[in-house]
């Protein structure tokens, strides 16, 4: 049995209009199935959030957010991350469903979640000194870590990267200095996909529930795939077996 079962989802970009279309998808249809779903999985210990709730920005699409996770009945804590479009203090306020949780380190047994703030002015991502701090320093009472994060750490070859991680260096090195860092797992690229990062850190990107982008177009297209979800498996001797779902 792994030591933890962990379940990641990202991007929903909710409008306040239930039936309104995200490039020809119906976002909030989207984020309901997933998390219909994950209420289904048994042995699930943990679902992270990693950013992107709203694209409207309206009170409304958080409100919605957090009444899916009340109609949900998840039997885990779901965790949460700001994504480059969504208002932290909106976030902290609103999303009170008892299911959610804010806290930002999450052990169980030798493994530790940490969830860390890549959200700026822009939006592009920056972790800022003081989370770069809590990367390097982090790993004193646990085994392993798994990272997680709104913003992609490595360019992967398509328009996104105008907006990923502007301090991609400053990041590494605080991820090289905590040895405990396992693996990295970020939202934001639209793509399920898993990338080498320095030092032979895995970087698994999240499918959105939304829209998955089109890497061979230079902007926003959708892909003929539906909503998906990243589910980790946390294996004592500090190994993580990963699979993608998606529903359709």
């Amino acid at each position: 049995m792994p030591t933890m079962s962990v379940a990641q989802i990202s991007d929903c970009h909710l409008y306040e209009d239930k039936s309104a279309l995200h490039y020809g998808a119906n976002v909030f249809d989207n984020l309901q199935r997933i998390l219909d779903e994950l209420g289904k999985l048994a042995h699930l210990d943990a679902i992270v959030f990693t950013g992107d709730l709203t694209q409207d920005h309206s009170l409304g699409s958080y409100q919605l957010f957090n009444q899916l996770i009340i109609d949900a009945k998840l039997s885990c804590p779901l965790y949460v991350l700001a994504g480059n479009h969504d208002d932290e203090h909106v976030m902290a306020t609103t999303l009170t469903a008892s299911t959610i949780n804010h806290k930002k380190h999450i052990e169980r047994g030798n493994w530790q979640l940490l969830l860390t703030r890549s959200k700026s002015e822009t939006p592009a991502g920056f972790v800022d000194s003081h989370h770069l701090q809590q990367l390097a320093h982090v790993a004193d009472r646990v085994e392993h870590t798994l990272l997680f994060m709104h913003h992609h750490p490595v360019d992967v070859g398509y328009f996104i990267d105008r907006h990923g991680l502007n301090n991609q260096a400053d990041f590494w090195q605080a991820v090289e200095a905590n040895q405990s860092i396992r693996a990295v797992a970020c939202g934001h690229i639209h793509r399920g996909q898993t990338y080498q990062g320095p030092k032979n850190v895995h970087v698994y990107a999240c499918p959105a529930t939304s829209i998955q982008f089109d890497p061979d177009f230079d902007g926003v297209k959708a892909l003929p795939k539906g909503a998906g979800y990243r589910q980790f498996m946390l294996h004592h001797d500090g190994t993580i077996t990963t699979t993608l779902v998606y529903l359709d």
